[in-house]
């Protein structure tokens, strides 16, 4: 029995002895290539991970990372990420940020109530707009991302016709792009321009094989610009969030050392502090006694960020928190 590539869900379709050691050794070459000798002489220095963020380095306001993979430590890797004696790592992510942030800023209260609980997707087939969880996020990232076919492009009829106003804005988005508009996240940050090559199609349409591309190019435009919206107003929450923590940590643990002190392990020495940060997620290195503390600390910065971005508005940001010695127990 032949294959047409080495990718995982193929060769697990062949019975053979040879599969189970080649799957093995296609996942220690990836590790040794990304996460190898290489990146730890160049990445790791006295037992840490010194990553480089670049903050707003994407251009809906993520965070990037500048070498090291700091955004995507895979879990092979997350074993060793692992708390001082006495110490424990906190980590809190945010559930279902995006979907949140959207109904947030498009007011709609339908789907604010969907997410009142701890799962979104869950109250979205309370709703009964969906018959499954599944349903209800592949749904919900087709309507923020674009999708047009499968299981999504089935269920958006429905899920539009219950959540009208959050649907109304990613599709008026997606129509501003498509026309080579601007588009804004909620704090004002405009969305970058076509460009000069998706200009230079639109008005050269002549041939039927150019009005193909014309329109290719303007539907993936559209597509981009869509999910810029949402995905940038979530990273603007995100961002207040890691703020709000970072300030509130700071008021943990023992009394301030100097700031004239350059010694960040002095100014850290025992209190709480941020050791890494993921698009929607938190780890913060906390004495073991402050975990408690900590985890409350990171719940009221979340509530805090939504209150500072979208006021009254009915959105919860719940927090999944968990409090362990290694991050590869997180999760």
């Amino acid at each position: 029995m032949g294959t047409r590539s080495l990718s995982r869900w193929e060769l697990e379709e062949i019975q053979h002895p040879v599969v189970e050691p080649l799957l093995e050794y296609k996942k220690l070459s990836r590790l040794l290539t990304a996460n190898g000798w290489n990146w730890l002489d160049t990445w790791v220095r006295d037992g840490r991970f010194r990553s480089e963020y670049v903050v707003g380095g994407v251009v809906t306001g993520r965070w990037s990372s500048v070498g090291g993979g700091a955004l995507q430590l895979p879990k092979a890797v997350r074993r060793a990420v692992v708390a001082d004696p006495g110490w424990v790592l906190v980590v809190a992510d945010v559930a279902q940020l995006e979907p949140r942030a959207l109904a947030a800023m498009s007011g709609d209260e339908a789907m604010a109530a969907a997410g009142r609980g701890e799962d979104m997707y869950a109250g979205i087939v309370a709703s009964g707009a969906v018959a499954t969880r599944d349903e209800a996020k592949v749904g919900m990232l087709s309507a923020m991302y674009g999708g047009t076919t499968g299981v999504g492009a089935a269920v958006l009829p429905s899920l539009a016709r219950t959540f009208p106003r959050a649907f109304t804005l990613v599709e008026d988005a997606a129509r501003a792009g498509e026309r080579g508009e601007v588009v804004s996240t909620w704090l004002g940050r405009g969305s970058p321009r076509p460009g000069e090559a998706w200009e230079a199609v639109q008005a050269g349409v002549v041939h039927a094989d150019d009005g193909a591309r014309a329109r290719s190019m303007t539907r993936s435009w559209g597509r981009f610009t869509r999910n810029f919206v949402v995905q940038g107003t979530a990273a603007e929450w995100a961002l207040v969030w890691l703020a709000s923590a970072r300030r509130r940590l700071w008021e943990l643990g023992e009394a301030r050392t100097s700031l004239a002190s350059t010694d960040s392990r002095s100014l850290f020495a025992r209190r709480p502090h941020l050791a890494f940060f993921l698009h929607d997620e938190v780890v913060v290195h906390s004495p073991r006694e402050l975990a408690g503390d900590v985890e409350r600390e990171l719940r009221a910065a979340a509530a805090e960020a939504g209150r500072l971005l979208f006021g009254d508005a009915p959105v919860d940001f719940p927090l999944s928190v968990a409090t362990v010695e290694s991050y590869a127990d997180a999760k």
